[in-house]
């Protein structure tokens, strides 16, 4: 029908417009972290994009979600506001000849939904923490940030670099920190640079610097002047990824058994069907007084999905903890929500209709 197609192509615009503005605020947000990290020597430079890239396939199903829900809210209610839903009733149409278009746009965002949840966002999480554990086992030169103070070995070492070169072939004013069999060591040098031995092996070189070394709550200390320092240096290696629930695609989560894993399952099964209700919600929700504004129903909008979205986390939580049962936690959300959707259905239908057409 006519009717149908204009209002996916409504749904459509309004939703477009909203997942680029929440993509943009939590992409933003997500980013300026990971610079920090980077700025701090926490994570490498050249990881942010890829880090930035996991992260927004990581929480897309409940971008996706969000953005349907408002999309659905928003078209509709400027349906009320327009007065065209007075035309719509006056043509003897009931409310609920809203759910086939509503439907109809929604399952192809609630299938996108589904496989994020199930394969991609576990996928994107694996990967993190894969990537984050070859970064952390890379030698500690690779890991410089110049004019950034650097932690490794568990705090056993600190080093400081004010200057590297734009090809890091060279460095400029270093300063290393190490504490070894008891002794405080510390190592100040003019310029440094990398140095690879036919066998492979890789040594940094400082040049021009001294060496200090104490013994802490003693008096002596020695002093070491020097023109050349080699630094043998490695690269550790990378311990696989732990695979944790949150990491497992959805094939391997099912024949896991644990807590957790049932836990995990729950909020991959809810986060689809919590948007298939609440894109139903949405459609008596979205009455508004043609002579007020949308705030209101606005208002209602975000602490219902607010709500939703705590009682699937609560439900995900107790499940994992042993404390409800995975055959109940992942329904009962579910259907006390469908409680105020029918009860909103009814008071659009069955309450305010005959008011209507006796005020018409």
């Amino acid at each position: 029908m006519i009717f149908e197609r204009a209002a996916r192509r409504e749904f459509a615009q309004a939703a477009a417009g909203i997942s680029v503005a929440l993509l943009a605020i939590l992409a933003s947000t997500q980013l300026i972290r990971l610079l920090k990290d980077a700025a701090g020597g926490r994570i490498a430079p050249e990881a942010v994009a890829s880090l930035l890239g996991f992260a927004a396939l990581n929480f897309m199903p409940i971008l996706l979600s969000l953005t349907l829900f408002v999309s659905i809210l928003l078209s509709l209610s400027r349906v009320y506001r327009d007065s065209e839903m007075v035309v719509w009733f006056s043509c003897g149409q009931p409310l609920t000849a809203w759910i086939r278009p509503v439907l109809k746009f929604a399952l192809p965002i609630v299938l996108a939904i589904a496989v994020l949840s199930g394969f991609l966002s576990p996928w994107a999480n694996y990967n993190t923490a894969e990537y984050k554990q070859r970064l952390s086992a890379r030698s500690d030169v690779s890991q410089v940030s110049p004019g950034a103070f650097r932690e490794a070995k568990r705090g056993q070492r600190v080093f400081f670099v004010e200057s590297i070169a734009d090809d890091a072939s060279r460095v400029g004013n270093v300063f290393v920190a190490t504490m070894q069999e008891g002794k405080l060591g510390v190592v100040m040098s003019d310029t440094g640079y990398q140095e690879f031995a036919p066998n492979g092996d890789r040594f940094v070189v400082l040049e021009h610097g001294r060496r200090y070394e104490v013994e802490p709550g003693t008096p002596e200390f020695k002093v070491m002047e020097f023109e050349r320092y080699k630094v043998r240096t490695e690269d550790g290696q990378a311990k696989p990824a732990e695979r944790s629930p949150n990491r497992l695609p959805i094939t391997e989560l099912v024949l896991d058994d644990s807590n957790q894993a049932r836990g995990e399952l729950l909020w991959r099964i809810g986060m689809p069907v919590s948007a298939i209700i609440l894109a139903l919600m949405a459609i008596p929700l979205s009455y508004v007084n043609p002579r007020a504004g949308r705030s209101a129903n606005m208002l209602i909008a975000i602490l219902i999905y607010a709500i939703y979205s705590n009682m699937i986390s609560v439900s995900q939580a107790w499940v994992a903890q042993g404390k409800l049962s995975f055959w109940v936690g992942v329904w009962a959300a579910h259907a006390l929500m469908l409680v105020p959707l029918v009860a909103l259905f009814y008071k659009r239908i069955v309450v305010q209709m005959p008011w209507q057409r006796r005020r018409a």
